[in-house]
C-alpha cells in the first residue's frame, strides 16, 4: 500500500505523506472483534504537503476548513470487517474528499429576465384561476 492516491490529473498524494493508524473496530468482527485491528485512520497533512499546487491547496483549506485539524485531514473506515477492505476503503473516501476540494468553483450565474411570453402566461394563468375561484363563490359576487 505505499503507492499512493491519484487526486486528478495534476496531483498525485505520494504514499509517504499518508499516515495509517490501526485501532479496534467497534462494528460486526464475530470473535476476532476484541483482538483485530481493522479500524483505519487515514491521515494527510494537506496544510504542508509539498505535492499540492499552492492554488488547489489554498482552495482545499478553505472548503474543508471544518474537518481540519491544525491542516491535518483525517479519515476513519470502519464499516467493513476485513482490515484491508477498510484500508481501501479510507483511501476511496479521502480521494472523493480531495477530488471535491480541489475542484474549480461553479461558474456563475449569469442574471436573466423572464421573456415576456413567460410573464404573459404567468398573467393569463393567474386570471385563469381567479376565474375558477371566483366561479366557485356561493355568495353571487
Amino acid at each position: 500500500m505505499d503507492d499512493g492516491l491519484r487526486v486528478s490529473e495534476r496531483v498525485l498524494v505520494p504514499g509517504a505523506e499518508l499516515r495509517e493508524r490501526f485501532s479496534r473496530s467497534s462494528g460486526p468482527g464475530g470473535q476476532g472483534v476484541n483482538t483485530t485491528d481493522s479500524r483505519v485512520e487515514l491521515s494527510f497533512d494537506l496544510a504542508r504537503s509539498p505535492s499540492v499546487p499552492e492554488a488547489l491547496r489554498a482552495r482545499a483549506l478553505e472548503r474543508l476548513a471544518g474537518r481540519l485539524v491544525d491542516g491535518v485531514l483525517t479519515i476513519a473506515a470502519s464499516e467493513h470487517r476485513a482490515q484491508l477492505a477498510n484500508r481501501e476503503a479510507a483511501r476511496e473516501r479521502m480521494t472523493a474528499l480531495l477530488r471535491e476540494a480541489f475542484a474549480p468553483p461553479p461558474r456563475s450565474r449569469r442574471p436573466t429576465r423572464p421573456s415576456r411570453g413567460a410573464k404573459e402566461r404567468r398573467l393569463a394563468e393567474k386570471k385563469r384561476q381567479s376565474q375558477r375561484k371566483r366561479d366557485r363563490r356561493v355568495d353571487g359576487d
